[in-house]
């Protein structure tokens, strides 16, 4: 028989609920500046020092949200390929274009996934990276149909080479940097950069 948990447990699961359904909110709007404790604590009807007793600091609010954001952006990407089956090779373009919209839809959220402050060196969760992998093995599941005699450690390097390749023309499209490309061309570039590279690399 399992312990039902305690009115203070509840109490302190539901203010954790609340302050990610608050700090989603602004960053979609807003970005993450708009993290900001005293803001918090005043929408959310409770002490500042209360949010720290839930979250060890503000950087584990935000990756509580991230953790929302790349469980939306995982089930948005599978989605677009779900829809109909396609070559191992379209596949890849196709959710390639699933994560622009993606980001252009919620550019925020999508920031602030990679806005945060984190390093290789920061303990940072299991269930963080898990989210993270679980993006990986998208594009990981047909580049190993397209390179079918790679390791999979060559595999796993070409998936975050894609992955950098493809994040950084939406990242300088949607900052309308001058190397970007308008967002109604960000499409063509991403299927030219794919369509080049497994063009070369399929088997025959």
């Amino acid at each position: 028989m399992t312990d039902k948990p305690s009115k203070t447990d509840r109490r302190r699961e539901d203010l954790r609920q609340r302050l990610i359904d608050i700090a989603e909110a602004r960053i979609r709007v807003e970005g993450l500046a708009a993290i900001k404790a005293r803001d918090l604590a005043r929408e959310a009807d409770c002490a500042v020092g209360a949010i720290y007793n839930v979250f060890t600091d503000l950087n584990g609010l935000v990756m509580a949200v991230n953790g929302r954001t790349f469980q939306s952006l995982g089930a948005f990407v599978a989605a677009s390929v779900a829809a109909k089956p396609e070559p191992a090779a379209a596949q890849l373009i196709t959710m390639s274009h699933a994560y622009l919209h993606f980001a252009a839809q919620n550019t925020n959220l999508w920031r602030a996934l990679f806005d945060l402050e984190m390093s290789t060196e920061m303990d940072v969760p299991k269930w963080y990276l898990a989210e993270l992998g679980k993006l990986f093995a998208l594009i990981n599941a047909p580049l190993s149909q397209v390179f079918p005699n790679w390791p999979p450690d060559q595999i796993d390097l070409m998936t975050r080479s894609l992955f950098s390749s493809v994040h950084g023309i939406v990242l300088l499209g949607l900052q309308r940097r001058i190397s970007g490309v308008p967002l109604d061309r960000m499409e063509q570039m991403i299927a030219l950069l794919l369509s080049n590279l497994t063009a070369q690399h399929t088997p025959a």
